[in-house]
């Protein structure tokens, strides 16, 4: 049986549809994917990303530990700074990608994939060495994410913190509803927003609270499906699609999370050889030429020879084109240029174009 948030109960109430997502009992839609897509863009939406898991990286050694094990430059973090990063294989590849929060010093918390928590922890743990305490905290913590361009005004009137203080991957502590959170200005829209974190228990009145008084700035819930076309749109990765174990961060076109300098980390003298010798092929974002939506999985061609397939796609509801995201040769992934998609049995035009597909204004 699919495991539960602490917001099931809410979705049930609210009409939810609920799909099993990574072992989860998850809502993929309330009110339909269009209407929700485009009321974050618009206005806000909340979102139960509470199935994520969290780890306390704790110790003298904490900070060595993340140093080695994530690319990204963990020492270059201040106290409530956050990081997008990665754990990487020996051949640069990925086991998850992550998100590292220093705490404190030597304190850090690390936010990896629902469907990837057994299998990181596992990771981090077997590769522990020195003055640490780990902890896998997936069940102390509920996270809601308020996304879109009316969030702050929504959450401000809720929180003692100052809300305009919080930079772009910073996050605070105080409280949110007369409770104790975490607020962080991060999420997976390409929208302005926050994501905040609280005891399981706060989670439901955390919810309501948001969604009763965020009502007014047109506030509503939002499930899995939007989630998916929104971060598309961002051109934000999704583990198990456009990453993994199979592609390294260099050819998913995250390079900039790799901070050779640092130091040696898992994953450095593969990644070094292959940035020196070239990569061969890229992620890189498309959109449709011909009729037709491009789905995951669907075979892709250049030049009549099939290269692999379609990572991502989607019909795009705020751009309203069909767009996607592919793994190409490298002499192929100029702007401009063509290629061909399989889509129910017939070949479909395809164009590369410029990612991030969507962009909101500052």
């Amino acid at each position: 049986m699919p495991r539960r948030t602490p917001l099931h109960a809410l979705h049930k109430e609210q009409g939810a549809r609920m799909v099993d997502f990574a072992g989860w009992d998850m809502p993929v839609s309330f009110a339909g994917v269009v209407e929700e897509h485009l009321n974050v863009r618009e206005r806000a939406g909340l979102f139960d990303v509470s199935h994520m898991g969290e780890f306390l990286i704790e110790g003298k050694d904490a900070e060595a530990l993340l140093q080695r094990l994530t690319p990204n430059n963990v020492s270059r973090l201040a106290d409530g700074q956050a990081q997008y990063s990665a754990l990487t294989t020996e051949t640069g590849c990925f086991v998850d990608d992550v998100l590292v929060y220093r705490r404190g010093e030597q304190r850090y918390l690390m936010v990896v994939n629902a469907a990837n928590i057994e299998k990181d922890f596992e990771w981090i743990e077997s590769r522990a060495e020195g003055d640490l305490e780990l902890t896998n905290a997936s069940d102390d913590y509920a996270l809601l994410a308020l996304q879109g361009p009316r969030s702050a005004e929504i959450l401000q009137p809720l929180t003692d913190i100052d809300l305009a203080e919080i930079k772009y991957y910073r996050f605070a502590y105080g409280e949110v509803l007369g409770e104790q959170a975490m607020v962080s200005r991060t999420g997976y829209t390409g929208e302005s927003g926050f994501e905040v974190m609280v005891a399981p228990e706060l989670a439901e009145k955390t919810a309501r609270g948001l969604l009763e008084k965020g009502a007014e700035h047109g506030l509503a819930p939002i499930g899995l499906a939007a989630r998916d076309t929104l971060r598309l749109e961002a051109k934000m990765a999704l583990y198990g699609n456009d990453i993994d174990d199979e592609h390294t961060v260099l050819e998913a076109d995250l390079g900039w999370i790799v901070k050779f300098k640092k130091g040696d980390f898992v994953g450095r003298d593969a990644l070094e050889q292959q940035k020196e010798r070239g990569i061969e092929r890229k992620l890189i974002g498309f959109e449709m030429v011909d009729r037709g939506i491009a789905r995951h999985g669907y075979p892709v061609f250049v030049d009549s020879e099939s290269v692999g397939s379609v990572t991502s796609g989607s019909h795009a509801p705020y751009l309203k084109k069909s767009i996607g995201l592919t793994y190409l040769p490298i002499a192929a992934c100029s702007d401009g240029t063509e290629f061909e998609i399989e889509i129910r049995g017939r070949r479909a035009t395809a164009r590369v174009v410029p990612t991030p597909f969507y962009k909101r204004e500052k």
